[in-house]
């Protein structure tokens, strides 16, 4: 049975997926890179098995990347905002 996952995750494997292809490195490959099977890699890939953040922080390492590089659009946006609110929130004391 397929899982359901929202729009924004979906987006964010997908990153993470085309990040692993572009490097040319195979599922066995990055599996090796994290200490997993080549299973976990396909599982995760596919929606089956879901990253939690501490996970998805080894795929960045693994695959030489920052978090910000697979984050959705959708959601940078609202990061970056949070981000800018805390600033101003921090400067007025």
């Amino acid at each position: 049975m397929p899982s359901v996952h929202e729009p924004e995750y979906i987006e964010f494997i997908t990153r993470l997926r085309n990040r692993r292809k572009a490097q040319n490195l195979t599922q066995t490959q990055l599996a090796e890179r994290l200490g997993e099977l080549q299973s976990y890699v396909a599982k995760v890939e596919t929606s089956e098995r879901r990253l939690d953040v501490i996970e998805a922080a080894k795929w960045c390492i693994a695959l030489g990347i920052t978090f910000k590089d697979v984050v959705p659009r959708s959601l940078q946006a609202a990061l970056e905002n949070a981000s800018h609110y805390q600033k101003n929130q921090d400067d007025n004391g």
